[in-house]
């Protein structure tokens, strides 16, 4: 057994609860600060749950997620479906809800496939970056890490709290506290980033994620490659109004390999502003 699977194990323990049924908890750690479980938790359980299918072929390529409604710490009720098995090609359907729950919290595509070996090619370049060991460590207030932080260790050139700009663009460097990368961590780092209207209106805007599509172009063992080093992340934001925005970001390996992208629907409304006193 392998090292990520394990962490896949420890960080997801499934319990089968009969055909297309599972059962999971997720701790109080993975909480966003407004309460609901982080989005980047789903990713990473949805990938999980489809690989541990004993008819699942193939490894992921990719899952799409819609945030129907809060998924909560504890235990959560997972129902798989298979929709589709080809000769190299399957899409499973994904539920999450918290336990007892009527209604589906997050729904979830994934589509697996076995990997072939055809020839390379790659149009898009890894952007230039300060070398992450020259960055800044993150500060953690008060000594505890939560959600995204319990998972990972982020160094960018940015500072915080972000204000008004002219470009939404910024990129990070990424990596794992946990284990060695796999698939699922990777989907996981996917939700891991300043919400890109921040750039646009600063923090006047709370924002919430409607659906989010992980693309993973690289194999298992390429993203088994990365082991626990850095990933350089590149992030950017191209319109909001109307109650929406999008992100779009790539992930790529130390040496330019680039291991997966993501296009993001957020969200956003106005902070109420306090009663004057």
């Amino acid at each position: 057994m392998s090292a990520s699977h394990d962490l896949t194990e420890e960080l997801f323990p499934l319990t089968a609860q009969g055909a297309g049924r599972w059962t999971t908890v997720a701790g109080p750690e993975w909480r966003n600060p407004n309460g609901p479980l982080w989005g980047g938790y789903p990713i990473g359980l949805s990938l999980s749950v489809v690989a541990a299918e004993p008819e699942a072929t193939g490894e992921p390529l990719s899952v799409t997620l819609t945030y129907v409604a809060a998924l909560t710490a504890g235990e959560i009720e997972v129902r798989t479906r298979r929709l589709r098995q080809g000769g190299s090609v399957g899409v499973w359907e994904v539920d999450l809800r918290p336990a007892g729950a009527e209604g589906v919290s997050v729904q979830a595509i994934v589509t697996m496939a076995r990997r072939p070996s055809t020839p390379a090619f790659l149009f898009a370049r890894m952007p230039q970056a300060p070398e992450p060991e020259s960055l800044p460590a993150p500060m953690s207030p008060g000594g505890a890490r939560h959600f995204g932080a319990q998972a990972f260790e982020r160094r960018t050139a940015e500072s915080f709290p972000i204000q008004p700009q002219a470009s939404s663009y910024s990129t990070a460097w990424v990596r794992p506290r946990l284990g060695p990368w796999d698939k699922p961590l990777l989907g996981m780092l996917t939700d891991n980033s300043p919400p890109r209207a921040f750039y646009a209106l600063g923090h006047t805007v709370m924002t919430t994620t409607l659906s989010l599509t992980v693309y993973l172009h690289a194999t298992a063992a390429e993203v088994a490659e990365a082991g626990r080093d850095w990933l350089l992340v590149e992030y950017e934001g191209r319109t909001g109004g109307g109650g929406t925005s999008d992100e779009r970001s790539s992930y790529w390996r130390r040496d330019g390999k680039l291991l997966a992208t993501s296009e993001q629907l957020v969200w956003y409304r106005e902070v109420p502003r306090g009663a004057p006193e």
